[in-house]
């Protein structure tokens, strides 16, 4: 399967993308064709603004339209998603989404990221896609990773290991 993950953070060093990056990695072992695509590292214009011109935009547009599935990754501010994050989210719709399945997952200062997470799943219901009744969190001390991009915590580690799973095979019964 082709799977799009959107890293939604604009900080280089963010725990949420390299959680992202180590749910690709995981997904790609399985044999599934991964685009991991870095809000950071692939930033776009504010929503309204030069849409057309964007080559970041269309890659962005290009790649959640032709994926099976898609995983959305977010850092918890205030109690909600990352703006850049929304942004990217409002360029897309129920052409991108309609019947896929969606993994949210999420990196909070605090122990979990509950409210950021229940967002995305309202989001995804609003753009059509089909929530994997699944997610991912991890906060406080389980955001530390290794130099090879392994998360430090076994039981992180666990969850993705346990998560992805089934989260693929949501996907693969969605396919169209």
């Amino acid at each position: 399967m082709r799977i799009t993950i959107i890293a939604g953070s604009n900080r280089p060093e963010s725990t949420s993308t390299k959680l992202s990056r180590y749910i690709g990695k995981f997904m790609e072992t399985e044999g599934h064709e991964v685009t991991v695509f870095d809000l950071y590292k692939q930033p776009l214009p504010f929503y309204g603004t030069h849409e057309d011109t964007n080559p970041n935009l269309a890659a962005l547009r290009e790649s959640v339209f032709h994926s099976d599935a898609v995983v959305l990754s977010t850092p918890e501010y205030h109690g909600s998603i990352s703006g850049v994050l929304k942004n990217a989210l409002d360029f897309l719709g129920g052409d991108h989404f309609d019947s896929k399945a969606v993994l949210s997952i999420c990196s909070a200062g605090g122990a979990v990221g509950v409210s950021s997470l229940t967002q995305l799943q309202a989001m995804v219901r609003n753009m059509h896609g089909i929530n994997c009744p699944e997610w991912i969190s991890i906060g406080g001390a389980a955001r530390q990773f290794e130099a090879d991009g392994t998360p430090s915590s076994i039981d992180v580690v666990t969850r993705v290991h346990r998560t992805v799973p089934y989260f693929l095979q949501l996907a693969a019964k969605l396919r169209k």
